[in-house]
């Protein structure tokens, strides 16, 4: 199986800050998957490479693709606007719940327009930047995401 890690970041890019988040992520989809394959790219705020690079993994045959940061209310956050271009179909509740966990410590993550949905079979979430943020999002949909991932494949069995 394979999963991606998409970091989007100006400043981790270009070698100002440290890329915290993208890490972190791709450490717990390795502990929920042991066995898959875990790619990580580093892309800066340009709608078009990360459409780009959705695009591309989805032809890999990427299972998952979470996208850490570029989410937010700023000029350059367009993560959302990219993956709105990529997906099929929507799945407006794993977003929401990243939100609503992450608010419960932080007000701001209310401000997160993070999206997620289906390109084919390809699950496509949205994850905050912050390394926090990003984890606390994980973990809110981590229960989720297998069985998500289970039924986008193609699977008929529902819990």
């Amino acid at each position: 199986m394979l999963l991606a890690v998409i970091t989007i970041s100006d400043r981790c890019s270009r070698g100002q800050m440290t890329d915290t988040a993208g890490p972190a992520v791709a450490a717990l989809l390795k502990r929920e998957w042991p066995q898959a394959e875990i790619v990580r790219r580093l892309l800066t705020d340009d709608e078009s490479a990360i459409v780009a690079a959705l695009e591309e993994f989805t032809r890999q045959d990427a299972a998952l693709i979470l996208t850490v940061g570029g989410t937010g209310l700023g000029p350059r956050d367009v993560t959302p606007e990219a993956t709105r271009r990529v997906i099929d179909r929507e799945a407006p509740g794993l977003a929401e719940a990243t939100r609503a966990r992450s608010a419960q410590r932080n007000p701001y993550a209310w401000l997160s327009r993070g999206r997620a949905g289906l390109r084919g079979t390809t699950l496509i979430v949205n994850l905050p930047g912050s390394k926090r943020g990003a984890e606390e999002s994980f973990e809110a949909i981590a229960p989720l995401l297998r069985h998500g991932l289970e039924v986008a494949a193609g699977a008929q069995s529902h819990p």
